[in-house]
């Protein structure tokens, strides 16, 4: 008898260990699963409160329970026309535009996933083929009208030559780019030639960006093009950032290929010496994943801050006075 209810215990232990393993791994499955299903959602680093003071959101006359799903307020946007006409609603009806390209030696490997395995500046004929040509291509739809005949400063960064501590000119002239027509016909003549190294660095293109604007007085947005393969103790870049922001320039920076996106994200979020909130960041691939009209999405993205940037430039006064190294 002792030792059937002493089976019976055994029988009974086991029983519920089994139950409790399986309660658990479903419990471990699902929050993989949601985990996976929301790698990085913009609305959740930067809450709901956060993104009604940005302008496009105010001046729109969208209230807290229209964006409190942000996928339900850019979906409403569908052509690059929308995204245009809603910075000129904002109060940004032009804008002057520097870019920056990444040239480092991680894009071989960082579109595993994301790109099929091929390099990030794998160029296929004349067509808008990899993500560096589809952002700018994007991006160009959107700003192109606000550029109103304004040059494009392009510069590469993170080649052999330039490494982490300078940059290069996309047109062998040294010229801007007259429009994103011209840039794209520079970028593809650069990828075809360039030899990728590294490290990767912002610093060299917004510090080259400072002195642009510091020489013109005037605001700019600088457009950096990366596939974030920054380190974790990348100091130059928090410093180059917390230096722009003392001047009338934002920086926008498109993450393309796998990630992760760590440093970009901190960058965005966690840098409180800045004069203002000078950075916005996005990652391509999430954009494309979570939206009804993913380019239109994509430009809103990049862009929804840079009315509250602007007006944050004019009320320091950074328009109104000669910026120098001493400012």
């Amino acid at each position: 008898m002792v030792l059937v209810t002493t089976m019976i215990d055994l029988l009974l232990f086991i029983s519920a260990t089994l139950v409790a393993l399986f309660l658990f791994d479903q419990y471990v499955r699902e929050v993989a699963e949601k985990s996976q299903q929301r790698p990085y959602v913009y609305s959740d680093v930067k809450k709901d409160d956060n993104y009604y003071k940005t302008s496009i959101f105010a001046v729109l006359g969208f209230s807290r329970v229209d964006v409190k799903s942000f996928t339900a307020f850019r979906d409403q946007f569908q052509s690059y026309a929308q995204v245009s006409a809603a910075m000129r609603q904002a109060g940004l009806d032009k804008v002057r535009l520097i870019v920056g390209i990444d040239f480092t030696a991680s894009n071989e490997w960082q579109g595993r996933n994301s790109f099929r395995g091929e390099c990030l500046h794998a160029l296929r004929g004349s067509a808008v083929y990899n993500p560096y040509q589809k952002v700018l291509s994007i991006l160009g739809k959107t700003l192109q009208p606000l550029l109103q005949g304004f040059p494009i400063p392009a510069f590469g960064f993170g080649d052999i030559r330039t490494k982490d501590v300078d940059v290069f000119p996309l047109k062998g002239t040294g010229a801007p780019c007259i429009d994103f027509i011209d840039l794209l016909h520079a970028y593809n003549h650069t990828a075809q030639r360039i030899q990728l190294s590294g490290p990767t660095s912002l610093a060299p293109v917004i510090y080259r960006s400072i002195d642009i604007v510091r020489h013109s007085r005037a605001f700019h947005i600088i457009l950096i093009v990366t596939d974030g393969r920054l380190s974790e103790d990348d100091s130059a870049s928090k410093r180059a950032l917390v230096e722009a922001s003392r001047n009338a320039l934002c920086v926008v920076a498109i993450g393309v290929g796998d990630g992760p996106w760590h440093t970009m994200e901190e960058y965005d979020d966690r840098l409180p010496d800045r004069m203002f909130d000078n950075f916005q960041f996005v990652s391509y691939q999430e954009v494309l994943k979570s939206s009804k009209s993913p380019e239109a999405a994509l430009a809103l993205h990049a862009l929804m801050e840079v009315p509250d940037q602007y007006n944050a430039v004019r009320t320091l006064g950074f328009l109104e006075k000669p910026q120098n190294k001493e400012n």
